[in-house]
């Protein structure tokens, strides 16, 4: 069947599926209800979008902070994945920046304040904070460092404040790398249950070759999933241009990321006045759309993935407010098995010996029997800290 021919049948399918409608929907309408009915999004953006000549771009980031506070006053939470500190500091090195990694490091030690201070400005007549966080791949695959970063990345949401991501150049050596912005923007997304993750890219989406050597390539404006026929189209499209290094092959590893955390990506042209309106708006872009909610994922992943490494026994109560969607606080433990520290899975065994769920632990073993059968209020005067309200929030469990 030819490649078009199927796209189409299966957008029709998921549009029958999501909408309950014949399927005479178009494709920009259906890009443009994807974003519109997103609650949270994630948004990453390239160097060379933000950055000009070693110079912040203020005319459109001043376009893309009203965007972000367009949305936002939807009801809508935005976080932002940005490139860019390298391309605003390495200028200021002084000698010949020839790309050696001590040079990058500097680079981005020099630029991560001007590329925050840019978008604060772009901000600012929005009344919108920001608030920088530096990433490292060991903080989104290490479980307990990834329940500190959701943490804070959460923290700043509550309080209405865009989270502005970037990779911890500084740090970070070649070995430990993500080496790109689009698969930590995914990994962000996988993080913090993104409903959306948009790519701003120098290219409107997927096509069947690079449009710049075979301007008669056909856009694919939808997917439902990804195969090598997608990455062998990918191979030579859009590659990295001017100061960016993330090509499409690159954009679509992110999605494949993304896709199994249940959200759905949109690669579209961040080069034009007001690039998220203009995804609502219409314009072209590819949609790679997830089957599956952020939720339904993250708890197939729980249930397929986690090997428990102690287990925590609970009592009626807990049990009873487990199945009805509850968070496990320590008033409801009465006993822990294993030697674990905080960010472990454990499986939780209600009073009648069967294991009901599995979860991502907030606290290690001793602690958790320091405050077993006690309030949330007593943790911090038992140990001294003050932790997370629950042992496993309900977002790290799956009930069996």
């Amino acid at each position: 069947m030819p490649f078009r021919l199927a796209a189409g049948r299966a957008f029709r399918r998921f549009i029958t599926s999501r909408h309950g409608v014949s399927g005479r929907v178009s494709r920009s309408a259906m890009t443009a209800d994807t974003l519109s009915r997103a609650k949270r999004i994630v948004v990453k953006t390239g160097s060379a979008l933000i950055a000009e000549a070693g110079a912040p771009r203020r005319e459109w980031l001043a376009a893309l902070a009203a965007d972000i506070a367009a949305l936002r006053q939807r009801g809508k939470e935005v976080i932002l994945v940005s490139s860019g500190a390298v391309a605003l500091g390495r200028s200021a090195l002084g000698a010949p920046y020839q790309g050696r990694l001590e040079q990058k490091q500097a680079a981005a030690a020099i630029g991560q304040p001007r590329l925050m201070a840019a978008l604060g400005d772009a901000l600012a007549p929005h009344a919108i904070a920001c608030g920088q966080a530096l990433l490292t791949p060991g903080d989104t695959e290490n479980r307990r460092r990834w329940l500190n970063a959701r943490a804070t990345l959460e923290t700043l949401l509550e309080a209405g404040v865009v989270p502005v991501i970037n990779e911890n150049d500084t740090v970070a050596t070649e070995e430990i790398r993500y080496g790109d912005n689009d698969r930590l923007a995914a990994r962000v997304a996988q993080m913090m249950a993104a409903d959306v993750l948009i790519l701003l890219s120098d290219i409107d989406g997927l096509y069947t070759a690079d449009p710049r050597s075979n301007p008669g390539a056909p856009h694919i404006p939808f997917l439902e999933a990804l195969t090598p026929e997608h990455d062998a189209m990918a191979t030579g499209a859009n590659a990295a241009a001017g100061v960016g290094s993330g090509g499409m092959a690159t954009k679509l590893a992110a999605a494949r990321i993304a896709h199994a955390a249940g959200c759905s990506t949109l690669i579209t042209l961040g080069n034009r006045p007001h690039p998220l309106g203009a995804i609502e708006a219409g314009e072209r872009a590819t949609l790679i759309a997830s089957r599956i909610s952020p939720a339904k994922a993250r708890a197939a992943w729980l249930e397929g993935h986690l090997k428990p490494e102690g287990e925590l026994l609970i009592d009626d109560g807990a049990a009873a407010a487990l199945a009805k969607g509850a968070s496990l606080l320590a008033v409801g433990v009465r006993g822990v098995t294993g030697q674990f520290e905080r960010g472990a899975a454990v499986a939780i065994r209600a009073p009648d010996g069967r294991i009901i769920a599995k979860g991502v632990t907030a606290y290690g073993t001793e602690d958790i029997r320091r405050i077993a059968g006690r309030r949330t209020e007593d943790a911090e005067a038992i140990l001294g800290y003050r932790g997370r309200p629950a042992i496993i929030h309900r977002d790290d469990m799956v009930r069996l």
